[in-house]
């Protein structure tokens, strides 16, 4: 559609990781070559790791791709909402050519795009472009998920991603939060305000 209404380079901006309890949230934006589009791509959670991967490696052989990590020092001074639209305009910016229009799974376009953007709910199964950002941006946050397991191992982020499953959520409990957790979301935060005592001098 945009192709047909002038536009020449489109990419298409995903995000992973806006629900965890830990880690970044990581987006990627990619720019496919219409001559080299990768077979199979789709929604990311659609499928296996194994297929994620493969099409991973696909994407960055044939397509320009550019990749921002929001830690949660971001996600603390912006919000999980500012943080991800403020790292979705950085990943344009960053893509080694400049496109004319983006296409952005969500319902919100990032107000710091330097092209015009159109916003697409479910777009990673409605655009092959968000679907490979989308897997992009899983692929990368999987990886960085295993790099924060080796530093805090007793966490499980390998398996659980930083989701708040029952195993993460007893060793929160158990260890209280590290440096990966997300001291504003509401599991983390509570922990925090119960460990905090208060003195009062009279």
């Amino acid at each position: 559609m945009l192709i047909a209404r002038g536009a020449r380079l489109v990419a298409g901006v995903d995000e992973a990781g806006r629900g965890p309890l830990a880690g970044p949230v990581v987006v990627a934006a990619v720019r496919l070559d219409p001559a080299r589009i990768p077979d199979g791509l789709n929604d990311s959670k659609k499928l296996t790791a194994e297929r994620r991967e493969a099409l991973f490696e696909q994407i960055l052989s044939t397509a320009d791709v550019a990749i921002v990590s929001a830690p949660p020092s971001d996600i603390v001074s912006l919000n999980i909402r500012g943080a991800t639209l403020a790292a979705m305009a950085r990943a344009v910016r960053a893509l080694p050519h400049r496109v004319d229009r983006v296409l952005v799974d969500g319902r919100d376009v990032p107000p710091e795009l330097p092209c015009p953007g159109i916003a697409l709910i479910g777009g990673d199964g409605r655009s092959v472009s968000i679907a490979a950002a989308s897997i992009v941006a899983k692929v990368m946050r999987d990886r960085m998920c295993e790099i924060m397991d080796c530093d805090a191992p007793h966490f499980g982020f390998a398996g659980h991603k930083g989701y708040g499953t029952a195993a993460h959520l007893a060793a929160l409990d158990l260890h209280g939060p590290c440096r990966h957790h997300r001291a504003e979301f509401g599991p983390v935060a509570a922990l925090l305000l119960a460990r905090t005592s208060i003195e009062v001098v009279g």
